[in-house]
């Protein structure tokens, strides 16, 4: 994919992410700009992987695989027409970890809440490991043709500031639904 089409989709959610969206996998709770961002990154990426319906078949795989993809050993999910890689395993514990921040704050705070504001200190000492392990773990979503995006799990991570990335958390955490509106979202 040709690199200006990446720092294209990188800067649409920076914008996006400065917004304060809340409810994270609401798309109907969140305001014009935010569901106009949104859609153009779910168009952008479908049509990197060759339509709407590529895209929808890999989030349907993806939310196929139990308990979750994300803690399966093979480290990666295909549909017919795209595949989705990633180059690290995720243990259970440092799933759970990530799972319970993403459930705890999906309906209470924006994109960019720092995930490291918190007030136990066990607490804090948990999210602190886990997202140094999870902090090189990049996402490749490829095509059969060859196109498609990479993104990681965090946006920002960075001394005291951590915040998740809302494409990681749209394709692994939030419904279908939610893509089939962002798409079908008009400008």
């Amino acid at each position: 994919m040709a690199k200006a089409s990446i720092i294209r989709i990188l800067s649409t959610f920076e914008s996006f992410q400065m917004q304060g969206i809340k409810n994270m996998c609401n798309f109907n709770n969140h305001d014009e700009d935010a569901k106009a961002l949104i859609h153009l990154f779910m168009k952008k990426a479908s049509e990197n992987l060759g339509g709407v319906n590529f895209l929808l078949n890999l989030i349907e795989a993806i939310k196929e695989k139990k308990p979750n993809a994300l803690v399966l050993g093979d480290k990666k999910v295909s549909s017919k027409e795209a595949k989705i890689e990633w180059n690290k395993v995720i243990f259970k514990d440092k799933f759970d970890v990530l799972e319970g921040i993403v459930r705890s704050h999906k309906s209470s705070e924006g994109y960019n809440f720092n995930i490291l504001d918190v007030q136990n200190a066990k607490d804090a000492k948990k999210i602190l490991n886990m997202i140094k392990t999870l902090a090189p773990l990049e996402f490749v979503v490829t095509a059969n043709d060859g196109d498609g995006f990479n993104f990681k799990v965090f946006d920002k991570a960075e001394d005291g500031y951590a915040s998740i990335n809302p494409i990681f958390v749209a394709i692994f955490f939030c419904s279908s639904e939610f893509i089939k509106k962002a798409l079908k979202y008009e400008l």
